[in-house]
């Protein structure tokens, strides 16, 4: 086996999808993860690539708008080549409004959608349908619904894209020499290792849970978003719920705590889960740098090693465009890290 030009250590979302980038511009890449693909926060169930709302128009959103766009053509191309489905679709989501300034402020949005999103997505205000299986209750009679909102696999997009990389003569390894470039995406861990490198603290993990329902919900059907709550239907005749965001626990690997309360909650919204059996129950920590923003570029005071990380609860959504950013940059020595996903971004905001 030829030596490495690349080495990514971590098989998340962020390590995997950049080293498929970096191996489909000819790199020969390694993987290296001691628990395998999705072993870390990209190994949830919930997998919802949910777009910022359309106003307060900035560079993140940007960029996650133009990596929800590329997405479908990222995955399927995944897909042909793995022969794993990892469970992508874009079939929109519905978002219940509350009351009448919930209801103007939707219809504002429409009009700022119209804008940013141009043709590729809307974002409208629509009527409930009393009579539809699938429709969450909402107090106003209408709901928002917009057609950029996609789902996946968690778990199975981890293992499409490791065995994508392998189907085309990379590796994917628990163990393993470093070799050529480095590149860190090792999620809470690494981000942790990045604060003390540098000495200050540029993130940590959060800790989110979530559950698996079996339901099986009509062909197509969209995601629902309420209240915070994601109940995203999976093409398996599985539902998912969730997730919770804990910035306190006490154990360094999250324990599953009352997660029923989810169900409760998801119920109240949607009313046919009702008695839908738990399936699975996932906690973890997710990797949230202290800009909120995925954390790119090199690794300051170490030559040839850089990092991906920080992707927190938009990591799948905003994956492709990271993948191209980093491919970009360590193979062709461009830059094109948006404003406020530098590392320098983060030092920055600690210093404060």
């Amino acid at each position: 086996m030829a030596t490495p030009d690349i080495t990514v250590r971590g098989a998340g979302i962020f390590g995997l999808s950049v080293a498929w980038a970096c191996q489909s511009r000819g790199a020969h890449v390694q993987v290296i993860d001691p628990g395998g693909p999705g072993a870390g926060a990209s190994g949830g169930i919930v997998g919802a690539l949910a777009p910022h709302v359309p106003e307060r128009w900035n560079p993140k959103k940007a960029f996650q708008l133009e990596s929800l766009l590329t997405a479908e053509g990222f995955w399927a191309e995944v897909k042909v080549v793995s022969g794993l489905s990892p469970g992508y679709a874009r079939t929109g989501r519905l978002q219940p409004l509350k009351d009448a300034a919930a209801l103007d402020l939707a219809r504002q949005r429409a009009s700022s959608a119209a804008e940013i999103w141009g043709p590729h997505a809307t974002w409208s205000v629509i009527e409930a349908d009393p009579d539809a299986a699938w429709g969450p209750r909402t107090e106003t009679g209408h709901l928002v619904h917009d057609t950029l909102t996609a789902r996946i696999h968690p778990r199975r997009a981890c293992e499409s894209l490791a065995a994508a990389i392998a189907a085309r003569g990379g590796e994917v390894l628990r163990d393993g020499e470093e070799a050529g470039t480095v590149i860190h995406a090792t999620g809470t861990a690494g981000l942790k290792t990045l604060s003390e490198s540098l000495g200050k603290p540029l993130g940590d993990g959060v800790k989110g849970q979530a559950l698996l329902l079996r339901h099986a919900a009509p062909e197509g059907a969209p995601q629902i978003f309420a209240d915070g709550l994601h109940i995203v239907p999976h093409a398996d005749g599985t539902v998912a719920i969730g997730s919770t965001t804990e910035r306190d626990f006490t154990h360094e690997t999250p324990e599953i705590g009352a997660t029923d309360a989810l169900l409760d909650r998801a119920v109240a919204v949607l009313p046919i889960l009702h008695g839908a059996a738990i399936l699975s129950r996932w906690a973890g920590l997710r990797p949230r740098a202290i800009t909120r923003a995925p954390l790119l570029g090199p690794w300051p005071g170490r030559p040839g090693q850089f990092i991906a990380n920080g992707g927190f609860k938009i990591g799948f959504g905003m994956a492709p465009g990271v993948a191209e950013v980093m491919a970009d940059l360590v193979l062709d020595g461009r830059d094109r890290i948006p404003e406020g996903f530098r590392i320098d971004d983060a030092l920055a905001r600690a210093s404060r």
